[in-house]
């Protein structure tokens, strides 16, 4: 596909899954675990699943200075129905309120659990973060006892929760 239909493709994304449901009789229904939206609640989304592919506490700089936060919680989900007709990475944000609520990448999408209304503690603990990452960038300390990634995970060296212990090592 070229450039030009990729960018009309692009356009009406939309329609098509992750963002709406396929028109199909044969299709399964639709079955809403998780609700959430954006902060002006123009925008409304739900989850069918029970629980994310994985979450994490990241602590790049892109998240710190996208979110103008020291670190972001992140959920991660696996797509069913993957595209290559369209261009991707591709970041959902509100268009009235501008919050970010999604970002698709080539093998995943990227929520902000912090949109998603959950039903109680339950629910809310299984999106908790398994580890950190990019905790080599970190702004503050989390002594949490979660697993600290100097990067990535399963593909960095594991860091010290503090940098008092960082020192004591150098």
């Amino acid at each position: 596909m070229d450039e030009h239909n990729k960018r009309q493709v692009h356009k009406n994304r939309m329609n098509r899954p992750p963002y709406s449901l396929p028109v199909d009789p044969e299709h399964q229904p639709f079955q809403a675990l998780y609700t959430g939206s954006c902060f002006c609640e123009k925008v409304m989304f739900e989850i069918s699943r029970e629980k994310p592919l994985d979450a994490k506490f990241c602590h790049c700089p892109t998240c710190q200075r996208l979110h103008g936060v020291p670190f972001q919680w992140l959920i991660y989900w696996n797509p069913e129905e993957k595209s290559q007709d369209y261009i991707i990475p591709c970041k959902i944000s509100c268009k009235h309120c501008c919050t970010p609520i999604m970002d698709e990448g080539r093998n995943m999408l990227l929520l902000y659990p912090t949109l998603v209304y959950f039903k109680d503690l339950k629910h809310k603990w299984l999106f908790y973060p398994t580890c950190h990452i990019f905790y080599s960038r970190r702004a503050i300390d989390i002594p949490d006892s979660l697993p600290k990634w100097e990067e990535y995970k399963d593909q960095s060296k594991l860091m010290p929760e503090t940098l008092r212990e960082e020192c004591k090592e150098m």
